[in-house]
């Protein structure tokens, strides 16, 4: 159980990096609220698919997530 939550946050942080990487232009989110979109997308990716076509959905659902919610920081100094 342990394993299975701290491997859930290294995919997390891979993949919210990975997200922020393909969303274009600078991004003034945290970088704890990028490896929650992360493990957040990998979630949802995990329930529809499994394998590599699973960390390439979670991948472009992360950078959608980060864009969706990066506009909320537009104004905000970090």
């Amino acid at each position: 159980m342990i394993g299975r939550i701290i491997g859930l946050i290294i995919a997390g942080l891979i993949i919210g990096a990975l997200g922020r990487l393909v969303h274009p232009g600078r991004d003034p989110m945290p970088i704890w609220l990028t490896i929650l979109i992360g493990i957040a997308a990998t979630l949802i990716a995990g329930l529809v698919i499994g394998g590599l076509l699973g960390f390439i959905l979670a991948v472009v659902i992360a950078a959608v997530l980060v864009a969706l919610v990066g506009t909320q920081y537009r104004g905000r100094t970090v």
